[in-house]
């Protein structure tokens, strides 16, 4: 019996409701229903924003010195090494660039004309 007690005494304990909080805002509700309006009443609001075509970025690097860089990039001979490949190891490029050896082929034929 007393087992049954202690069962009841433990399953009564129960919260105390107190009602619902107050909402938290920084506005009122005419500044928030005029925000609706505005938002409801805004152009192309149902169009995804990968749909969008962004006007193009300003880059602050000549276009041809970019294309270059890449150009170099792309013909280096050890682009796939990393120092991580290898516990320790450090990634010294024995090879020349072929971008170089072409620049320096044709400045060499330019100076020899």
């Amino acid at each position: 019996m007393t087992r049954q007690r202690l069962v009841a005494a433990a399953g009564a304990h129960a919260e105390t409701y107190e009602g619902v909080q107050a909402p938290v805002s920084a506005l009122s509700r005419a500044d928030v229903q005029a925000e609706a309006v505005r938002a409801a009443h805004a152009p192309n609001q149902n169009v995804p924003s990968g749909s969008v075509v962004l006007a193009p970025l300003a880059s602050p690097r000549d276009r041809a010195l970019v294309q270059a860089e890449a150009v170099r990039a792309a013909a280096a001979p050890d682009q796939n090494v990393s120092s991580g490949s290898r516990v320790d190891s450090k990634v010294i490029s024995t090879l020349e660039n072929p971008v170089d050896v072409r620049a320096r082929a044709q400045a060499d034929g330019a100076r020899k004309l």
